[in-house]
């Protein structure tokens, strides 16, 4: 039987030979993550229906990353990294990264592929939306809530349905100007938030082939905000490369049957792409970033597991250096390691970081979630007013910065950086 890539995996981790759409299946998990603000909630969970005393299914798979509310004075943020250092103590789990240690990592969805985690034809559930990121390394993951998380971390097990597969097909030359984040917000704009609900979405093509994997990685992080359960990539040598130099543990890669039965495909010609943003308060609400050119702007925020990876700092970098910006620029690595590469990655002789001091953004903010997901009041970043916001983050609701008042553009690190430029939206295009 045909079958695409995330019924293959699906299909081997439920110990059958096929699966089809909209079938329930109990499937095996390879590694379920979690993170501080869902931690403490799974942890109730799995304490509650499997007994105080009980032990998780494996303690090499679970992985806690605490990475939202951690750089801050607010206690019930401080009592939740207590309680996932406790249980951590009394699990012996082999794979936690504290804050505040040298073990830290950063952001759990750029730092589970750096620290090779993620595998192809692997399943990775994770107490986050945007758990469906490896998917850009050929597994397949996705989001679950506590309850799921808290089952899955007594038995290693989870029932879960068949998503049906919507292929999006980018095809024709990569423009310079054109970045995975302006390949998803095109697609969100077209389909809508609600245009792949529990649908895998499978994305291929030259276009995608040309992406590095950082760039795959915007793109299937962003699958939840179409509603998809996962956005999924097929390896190819840029994924073995660049999983084979970070874990030396075997994996399966998987690809799509040639004649798997599709739900629908999408095809388009990325050479016709232009710089864009995701408009208040939807990524669905997709413009041009050409045609927003009269919408000034207080502040521009560059971060997140979207938008604050090294390649991401490497693209802004390009289109600030020489130039001042006129708005406040917030700079929030994702990991430490992309911290330390700021430092070290050279643009005409000059580091990421001297490029940024130089143009007069905010100093460099610790690797963390910061204002991406609002926090506490001392959260860097966030907003408290009716600052508009242009930011390269992956979600744009009201409130989701902090401020109710605050409005939120979504772009890219090319847009983001030649709006900091200009104080208003700008085509990156200006600068390049």
């Amino acid at each position: 039987m045909s079958q695409t890539i995330t019924e293959k995996i699906l299909a081997r981790a439920a110990g059958q030979n096929s699966v089809k759409p909209g079938e329930n299946i109990w499937v095996n998990t390879d590694i379920l993550l979690t993170h501080d603000i869902c931690g403490p909630g799974t942890i109730e969970v799995f304490k509650r229906e499997f007994g105080i005393n009980a032990k998780v299914w494996d303690p090499e798979k679970v992985i806690i990353i605490p990475d939202h509310y951690i750089y801050t004075k607010d206690e019930k943020a401080q009592r939740n990294i207590n309680s996932l250092r406790k249980f951590v103590k009394e699990q012996g789990l082999k794979y936690y990264y504290d804050p505040g240690t040298p073990t830290y990592k950063g952001v759990c969805h750029v730092a589970l592929p750096q620290e090779g985690h993620v595998r192809p034809g692997e399943v990775i559930f994770g107490t986050d939306s945007h758990t469906c990121t490896h998917g850009a390394l050929g597994a397949f993951a996705t989001g679950i809530g506590n309850t799921d998380a808290g089952f899955v971390m007594g038995t290693g097990k989870l029932l879960i349905k068949v998503p049906p597969t919507l292929r999006f097909n980018l095809n024709g030359k990569l423009p310079a100007y054109v970045t995975g984040k302006d390949i998803i917000l095109r697609i969100i704009g077209d389909i809508g938030v609600d245009g792949a609900n529990y649908c895998a979405m499978e994305f291929r093509g030259t276009a995608i082939e040309q992406l590095n994997i950082e760039e795959r990685m915007t793109i299937c992080n962003m699958a939840i905000e179409a509603g998809g359960k996962n956005g999924i990539i097929e390896p190819d040598d840029k994924t073995l490369d660049y999983i084979r130099a970070r874990t030396k543990k075997s994996f399966e890669v998987v690809k799509s049957d040639p004649n798997a039965k599709i739900s629908k495909d999408f095809n388009y010609d990325v050479s016709s792409f232009v710089p864009c943003v995701a408009q208040p308060h939807l990524p669905s609400n997709y413009a041009p970033a050409k045609d927003k050119g009269n919408v000034k702007l207080d502040s521009a925020y560059i971060g997140s597991c979207t938008g604050g990876k090294i390649t991401d700092f490497i693209m802004a970098a390009k289109i600030i250096k020489g130039h001042k910006v006129r708005i406040n620029t917030y700079l929030v690595p994702a990991t430490e390691k992309v911290a330390e590469g700021l430092a070290t990655e050279m643009i005409d002789g000059k580091s990421l970081a001297s490029i940024f001091e130089e143009a007069g953004c905010l100093e460099i903010a610790q690797p963390s979630c910061a204002a991406c997901l609002g926090g506490p009041i001392d959260t860097f970043g966030r907003t408290s007013g009716k600052e508009i916001v242009i930011s390269t983050t992956n979600r744009n609701f009201v409130g989701r910065m902090g401020s109710k008042d605050a409005p939120i553009y979504l772009a890219s690190p090319l847009t983001v950086a030649a709006s900091a430029i200009e104080g208003k939206i700008t085509d990156p295009r200006k600068f390049m």
